[in-house]
């Protein structure tokens, strides 16, 4: 695997990957910021790395999934190098099928086996499960 990062600014850069799909690297202050910082984009990666594997194997076991949304937080050292020292990820489904025991295991099963992002950090990651009932029109 190979990305090519540019910089665009001197706190700005975009990142492209061999297909040619980019993502912009935004240091900048919050009110001039147009993209998401490299600890942003960590974060999201871990959400979206156990996020794929919660739906593919929650798709398996033929339950529905109207909505699901991912929380991610994390704390950081305040000394140099500025790493997470943790990450909790709550993950939010609606569903008419999926129990919260159900989405706990699975989910602990993504981050603890198969999401490569959260097997590539060096600090404690927890989770915590929401399920929410559609609304029947």
């Amino acid at each position: 695997m190979k990305i090519i990062t540019r910089m665009l600014d001197t706190e700005v850069y975009e990142a492209t990957n061999p297909a040619g799909n980019t993502v912009r690297i935004d240091m900048r202050k919050t009110e001039k910021k147009e993209g998401q910082s490299p600890t942003e984009l960590l974060l999201s990666a871990v959400a979206g790395c156990g996020a794929v594997d919660i739906v593919v194997i929650l798709q398996k076991r033929r339950k529905t999934i109207h909505d699901f949304v991912i929380e991610t937080s994390g704390n950081r050292r305040d000394e140099a190098p500025r790493r997470f020292t943790d990450i909790h990820c709550k993950y939010i489904i609606t569903s008419p099928d999926v129990t919260e025991e159900e989405l706990d295991k699975v989910a602990a099963l993504s981050l603890e086996k198969y999401c490569s992002v959260a097997a590539t950090l060096n600090c404690t990651i927890t989770h915590s499960v929401e399920i929410k009932r559609p609304v029947k029109a």
